[in-house]
């Protein structure tokens, strides 16, 4: 059901989802049709080491590169070097990282990426790590090729690296099968190295390698989990204490030197529809773990910032319709973004602002899941990357299925014909946004765990082939717009005891 709200022009002000086990919906690049994995089967060629303690891992991409920048198809060369553009990124991404303790720094020994961990790591002590299996990906006769040359010298081929990568297949290799193969072979070094907190700094397909696999994607996910230049994103592992493989969540992903939402390609590819989650700031019953369970709170003087800095964030974003859950702290993070929008085109004193549609959407609220719940509020899990994991089933069928709803709805919201360019805000409850992520990625609520949101935090997602195509990851919680108010990437994942 949709309440349409329209702000006053007083003051106004609007709120916040470990490993899977079962199926797995794929939507093919080349069909429409819903291919079904399981998950069990996948996990079991995808075991990772144990670990005695809770670990982070931070993958952050090489800057740009001069080949980027002429449009050549890069590969596992080592020709390229960084422009004076990527040095700029790399010390960006140095400052974002400046303050975050890390143990150890693993690097591919391609110069891109060599350069890039030596001015990230800078007068750090230990050395660097190289790995060879971090290189980019293989593309064999495809490097070195600009990309209309490549076009034209393999046709059908280069077509089906385009649509169909996983199945893509040149000079009697699979690329991308081959990638994922390797990744998981880097994952065991990573996890088995004495280290809590690694920095890792390698190159766009292997990172997107790296995350899929950790979360028990397949190839067919290639290009849909955006790595962009110094672009930083996190893992958590966290020890189960019967041992075996370790939950994992993907905590952050793509925080960009650069803002997210600037630009409008994903993938190489234009894009002009676009859902962004937003999740309200801290609240009145706000703890230190995060978001209350209970009750309809408002805003508190923290939460306002945040929801500020969102709406800065979205400036230059040509907003048509801001869709908020009726919970208080998010009807008030939604009416700071309307208003940030409806006064950014208005220079003059005779311009008149910019109406910006805006609605609630009942199924954007998780509260009412979470206070029907036979749990007490006192007794659910610390608001900690993978704290869905802790959630009955029940329950998490319930938010799963309510948050479909939403999915679909949201859905129904950019295919507006006579709007070309359009962009939907949505701010909801966290674990609605978590479950939106996972409907865009045609998961099942098994998923539910292996991402997490932060308070402020801004989630982007595009669709390139249009709202009926297959949504591409921007960005996962990103949270540098946020400056001294967001959460350190490094900042602990849990006490960590020993197992």
């Amino acid at each position: 059901m949709f309440l349409l709200v329209r702000p006053s022009s007083s003051s106004l002000h609007f709120h916040n989802l470990h490993p899977p086990t079962r199926n797995l919906f794929l939507r093919c690049s080349v069909s429409s049709v819903q291919e079904k994995q399981d998950k069990s089967e996948f996990e079991t060629s995808t075991r990772f080491p144990p670990i005695r303690a809770a670990k982070r891992v931070v993958l952050v991409r090489h800057g740009q590169s001069t080949w980027n920048a002429e449009g050549r198809i890069q590969g596992s060369s080592d020709f390229s070097v960084l422009t004076k553009k990527g040095e700029s990124q790399a010390e960006t991404s140095r400052q974002m990282l400046i303050d975050d303790n890390f143990d150890a720094c693993f690097a591919s020994p391609l110069a891109r990426s060599k350069r890039t961990a030596e001015i990230i790591w800078g007068t750090r002590q230990d050395p660097i790590v190289p790995d060879f299996d971090l290189r980019e990906i293989d593309l064999y006769s495809f490097q070195g090729l600009l990309k209309h040359e490549g076009k034209a010298k393999f046709g059908s081929a280069y077509r089906q690296w385009q649509v169909d990568a996983a199945n893509f297949i040149i000079d009697g290799h699979y690329p991308v099968r081959e990638l994922w193969d390797r990744a998981r072979s880097c994952w065991t070094k990573i996890l088995t190295h004495d280290s809590r907190s690694v920095l890792v700094v390698a190159h766009n397909a292997v990172n997107q390698a790296l995350v899929a696999t950790a979360i028990g994607l397949g190839p067919e996910y290639f290009r849909v989990l955006l790595q962009s230049n110094c672009g930083v994103s996190v893992l958590d592992f966290i020890p189960r204490s019967e041992g075996g493989t370790p939950h994992i969540c993907l905590n952050r992903l793509n925080q960009t030197p650069g803002s997210p939402v600037a630009g409008g390609k994903s993938g190489g590819r234009e894009t002009s529809n676009r859902i962004i989650l937003v999740c309200s700031g801290s609240t009145q019953g706000n703890t230190e773990d995060g978001f209350p369970f209970t009750g309809d709170q408002p805003l508190n003087m923290l939460g306002v910032i945040q929801s500020q800095k969102s709406a800065e964030l979205l400036l230059d974003l040509n907003v048509n319709s801001i869709i908020s859950s009726p919970h208080k702290a998010c009807v008030e993070t939604a009416a700071t973004i309307s208003k940030v929008q409806e006064a950014a085109d208005c220079l003059g004193a005779d311009c008149v602002p910019r109406y910006v549609e805006m609605k609630q959407m009942e199924y954007l609220d998780a509260q009412t899941l979470f206070t029907q719940s036979d749990m007490d509020a006192s007794n659910f899990p610390p608001f900690q990357p993978g704290w869905l994991n802790r959630v009955d089933d029940e329950l998490t069928t319930k938010l799963w299925n309510q948050s479909g709803k939403a999915w679909q709805s949201l859905l129904d919201e950019i295919c507006d014909q006579s709007r070309p360019q359009e962009v939907v805000v949505a701010v909801g409850h966290p674990a609605i946004h978590i479950a939106l992520i996972g409907h865009c990625l045609n998961l099942t609520k098994e998923w539910l765990g292996s991402f997490h949101l932060d308070a402020g935090s801004v989630s982007v997602l595009d669709f390139p082939d249009g709202p009926k195509g297959r949504g591409v990851i921007r960005c996962i919680n990103y949270t540098a717009h946020l400056g001294r108010w967001s959460i350190p990437i490094t900042r602990s994942t849990e006490d960590g005891e020993e197992f």
